[in-house]
């Protein structure tokens, strides 16, 4: 994968809020996938000695992939079901 986008912007990604120890990305979404925002999140929070907690919807699905992410680093990587 590129680190720039089509017109040549870097990319990156920021989470939508943070409190003293965590990281926390809101997802609006019926179904979540492992998006290239979580990956690169994770490694963030990895490299900082954080943890990234991703919020979503009672009903929303959680695909596969993301949750072979959040095995692969479950001190890391946690998701909360919000009303």
């Amino acid at each position: 994968m590129s680190r720039f986008t089509a017109h040549q912007v870097p990319r990156g990604a920021r989470p939508d809020g943070a409190q003293h120890d965590r990281d926390l990305l809101v997802k609006n979404v019926s179904c979540l996938r492992l998006t290239h925002q979580i990956r690169l999140l994770t490694f963030k929070v990895l490299q900082q000695r954080r943890k990234l907690v991703i919020l979503v919807p009672m009903y929303a699905t959680i695909h596969a992939t993301l949750r072979d992410q959040v095995k692969a680093h479950p001190r890391v990587v946690r998701i909360e079901r919000i009303d």
